[in-house]
C-alpha cells in the first residue's frame, strides 16, 4: 500500500492530482465551502481556549489540493488576531500536490511550510487538522484460520499476477516494548458493522479459503518471527472471539500519527482534529479497498494508478492519543459535529447572499455532508480530536467518552 500510494516515480499520489469530479474521489471540502469555513472556526475557538497564544502553528496532514486550508484562513479572519498569529504548515510528500497547494493558497496571504514528517511540522503550540489523512496510512493485515494467524500478503500467482496469499507459518508475539503495548488494543467482538458507502470497498478477498502462494516466501520458514508485524496479533479471549477467515488490521502508522500529535499537543499546547471514514467501535474485517475514476476496482489491478484505503478504527485512533499523553474528544459523527458547530445557520447565511441555483447548490452540498444510513458521509464519516489535557472540552464535542476514558 505505501509502494502503490508513496513510490517517488510511480507511486499514485505522487505522479497527479486524483481529486475532484475528474478524479478519483471527492472530499467533504470539494463538496462544499462550509465544511473548511467551520473547521477554521473551530481552530480559531480552539486558539481562543488556548489563551491567544501570540504564534501559533496551523498544520494540515495530507491537505490535497488545498482546499480546506484555504477555507479555513477564510474564516480565521472572523476572529480578530487569530490569522495574525498563525503560520501555514503543510505535511505532503507529492511534489505535483504541493505546486497544487502553493497556486490554490497564492491569494490567501499566507506563506506556506512544507514538511516530509509530521514530526518536522510540530514545533510550540499547534493545532492540526486531518481530513481523509488516516484512511490512506498503510497496514498490516492477518487472516485467522484453522492452524492459528496468518500474515496476509502479496505475492505473484503461476501466471505472474498480483495475488493475496497468506504466511506459511505463524508470526512469533515478539515483544517491542510498552510504548508499542499502547496500540495493541483490540476488537472484543468477532465482527465489525462496515457498510459499505462513499470510501468503502466490497471487500470481496475470501481470507477463510485463502491458501499460501509465493507471497510466503518474504517470511523465513527457519524463524516465525520473521514476519514484519509477528507480534501485534490478537492474544487470549480476543483471539478465541475470531472465528476462521477473520481479518484483523492493525494501522501501525496511523496510530502513530496520531500518537505524535497528542503527544505534541500535550507538551507544548493545542489540538489536532482528525476527520475521516469508519466506525467508532474496533471490530474485525477487512477494509481494504481500491477507487478509480468514483468506481471500486480490484485492489491488485492498477497499482499505482488507483487510490488505496482503509477504514480508520476509530476508537483504537483515541486509545492511542491517550496514551500518548492527550485528552480523547469523540468520537462522533461528522453530522453531529458540523451541526455543533452551526452549519444550518452558516448555510442560511450563505443562501441568503445567492442566487436561487446557487443556494440550491450549496443546500446540495451540506445535505451530502451531513446525511445519515450507514454508507452515507454524515454517519459513515466521524471526527476525533485529541488536545492538550488542561483544555476544556472542545468545540463540537459533547460529554460522549469512550468506556476506556469513563
Amino acid at each position: 500500500m505505501a509502494l502503490c500510494l508513496g513510490h517517488p516515480r510511480h507511486g499514485y499520489y505522487m505522479k497527479q492530482d486524483p481529486f475532484g469530479a475528474q478524479g478519483d474521489f471527492t472530499t467533504a471540502p470539494e463538496i462544499s465551502q462550509i465544511f473548511g469555513e467551520l473547521i477554521g472556526l473551530w481552530a480559531a475557538s480552539v486558539w481562543q481556549m488556548m489563551g491567544e497564544p501570540r504564534s501559533i502553528r496551523l498544520v494540515e496532514l495530507g491537505p490535497g489540493r488545498g482546499t480546506l486550508m484555504q477555507d479555513m484562513l477564510r474564516a480565521a479572519r472572523a476572529l480578530p488576531g487569530f490569522r495574525e498569529a498563525l503560520s501555514v504548515h503543510l505535511v505532503e510528500t507529492s511534489p505535483v500536490l504541493r505546486e497544487r497547494q502553493r497556486a490554490t493558497l497564492a491569494a490567501s496571504g499566507a506563506a506556506p511550510h512544507w514538511h516530509e514528517r509530521i514530526e518536522g511540522a510540530l514545533e510550540g503550540p499547534a493545532i492540526v487538522v486531518a481530513n481523509e489523512f488516516l484512511d490512506a496510512l498503510p497496514l498490516d493485515q492477518f487472516v485467522r484460520t484453522p492452524e492459528g494467524w496468518r500474515e496476509r500478503l502479496v505475492g505473484l500467482d503461476q501466471n505472474g499476477a498480483l495475488t493475496f496469499g497468506l504466511a506459511q507459518y505463524a508470526p512469533s508475539p515478539t515483544d517491542l516494548g510498552p510504548a508499542r503495548d499502547q496500540h495493541l488494543k483490540v476488537p472484543k467482538s468477532a465482527t465489525a458493522d462496515f457498510g459499505a458507502g462513499e470510501g468503502w470497498g466490497e471487500g470481496s478477498f475470501d481470507a477463510a479459503s485463502a491458501s499460501p502462494t509465493k507471497a510466503a516466501s518474504v517470511s523465513n520458514p527457519s524463524d516465525p518471527s520473521s514476519g514484519p508485524a509477528g507480534h501485534l496479533l490478537p492474544q487470549g479471549r480476543e483471539e478465541d472471539a475470531a472465528p476462521a477467515g477473520s481479518v484483523f488490521e492493525q494501522p501501525l502508522a496511523a496510530l502513530e500519527a496520531v500518537s505524535a500529535v497528542a503527544r505534541h499537543v500535550a507538551a507544548g499546547g493545542g489540538a489536532g482534529l482528525f476527520i475521516d471514514y469508519g466506525p467508532a467501535h474496533s471490530g474485525f474485517g477487512d477494509t481494504l479497498q481500491a477507487l478509480k475514476r468514483h468506481a471500486f476496482v480490484d485492489v491488485l489491478a492498477e497499482p499505482g494508478d488507483a487510490d488505496l484505503t482503509v477504514h480508520v478504527d476509530f476508537a483504537r485512533m483515541a486509545q492511542a492519543g491517550l496514551a500518548a499523553g492527550g485528552a480523547a474528544h469523540g468520537p462522533v459523527t461528522q453530522r453531529d459535529f458540523l451541526l455543533a458547530l452551526g452549519l444550518r445557520q452558516r448555510l442560511e447565511a450563505l443562501s441568503r447572499r445567492a442566487t436561487p441555483e446557487q443556494a440550491a447548490s450549496l443546500a446540495r452540498g451540506v445535505q451530502r455532508l451531513i446525511a445519515t444510513g450507514p454508507t452515507a458521509m454524515g454517519e459513515l464519516f466521524k471526527v476525533l480530536a485529541v488536545g492538550d489535557p488542561t483544555l476544556p472540552l472542545l468545540p463540537g464535542f459533547d460529554l460522549h467518552r469512550l468506556p476506556e476514558q469513563s
